[in-house]
């Protein structure tokens, strides 16, 4: 397909340097999520994400776990950075979201992990948690073109994002899987320490679907282009589920591919909090589903009596 991904678009591919020098500018007194810190990061400094000039990456593989258009056959590239601008009481991944598990690489080296993963031949770039560090994500990519990068980006997000740094990523990130956590703003300041994660993550999301729509699919069912809206189900309704599908169905559309996940487990620092201290039950689940329906949203996957994600609807859209 030519100009695919669009970061290979000859127009973006001119815009991407110019988003480079604009993005690592912001780091000069840091504004890149809703934290807006002011630190110097160009000088190393480190504010709430705990994240200085450079990034911090946990792992990177071939991930077979994701959603089905998404890992397809030959898995999805997927890059794990460490440190996130979330403090989420129950992460499960709180080894490196939080504690910092993982090793600094310069952009030239993240560069090569994109590469690595290409000639792995999975089906894109999966970017996990990359919030805090998307100027040296730009930096690394604009390197990985260079030497045949030509796979999709996935901008993998907890949703706690700028609206206008996710503006800056039009033309360079095809597909969007983020998360909306929260409907209420008492809960996300309660379990992840953001009171106004609900507005910056729906403007953000808003923008997500403005820029790449609806879900697209090639012959093989692997996704091509569009967004992913993941909901983690949280015991006690603290998810707010009902809301977050009315916002989807009245504001983006109810053809957008939603992950509805029933794998909450009370990791990390949950214990301390009796009402998220034990998995979701069974109906509670159901019920989150049901809210599903409701809303006409009938694309995306819940999951089966044997935790396996299963697809939903039938409203795909191909792209071949």
């Amino acid at each position: 397909m030519e100009n695919y991904p669009s970061y290979l678009k000859p127009s973006n591919r001119s815009a991407l340097k110019t988003k480079i020098k604009e993005t690592y500018k912001i780091l000069e007194s840091c504004t890149i999520c809703p934290r807006r810190c002011g630190v110097n990061r160009t000088k190393d400094e480190k504010g709430f994400c705990g994240v200085g000039l450079n990034p911090v990456v946990c792992s990177y593989m071939p991930h077979h776990g994701e959603e089905p258009p998404i890992s397809g056959t030959k898995g999805s590239g997927t890059i794990f950075f460490s440190f996130c601008n979330l403090k989420c009481a129950y992460c499960q991944n709180y080894r490196f979201s939080q504690e910092g598990e993982g090793r600094i690489v310069s952009p030239e080296r993240l560069g090569d992990m994109m590469l690595y993963l290409q000639e792995l031949g999975c089906h894109n770039i999966n970017l996990v948690t990359p919030t805090h560090v998307m100027p040296q994500i730009l930096k690394a990519l604009d390197i990985a073109i260079e030497m045949g990068l030509n796979i999709p980006l996935i901008y993998n997000s907890s949703g706690y994002e700028l609206p206008e740094m996710i503006k800056i990523l039009k033309g360079i990130m095809d597909i969007y899987l983020v998360d909306m956590r929260y409907a209420d703003k008492k809960y996300s300041k309660k379990y992840s320490q953001a009171e106004d994660y609900p507005n910056f993550n729906q403007e953000s999301v808003k923008e997500m679907h403005r820029q790449v729509g609806d879900a697209e699919f090639d012959e093989n069912d692997i996704i091509t282009k569009g967004l992913i809206i993941r909901h983690l189900v949280l015991p006690n309704n603290i998810s707010g589920t009902e809301k977050v599908m009315q916002f989807i169905s009245k504001e983006l559309s109810n053809k957008v591919c939603i992950s509805l996940m029933s794998q909450y487990h009370p990791y990390y620092q949950a214990y301390k909090y009796p009402e998220i201290s034990r998995r979701v039950t069974k109906e509670e689940y159901e019920k989150a589903v049901e809210c599903l329906k409701q809303c006409g949203l009938d694309n995306g996957w819940t999951q089966d009596s044997c935790g396996l994600e299963r697809f939903a609807g039938v409203n795909i859209k191909k792209n071949v």
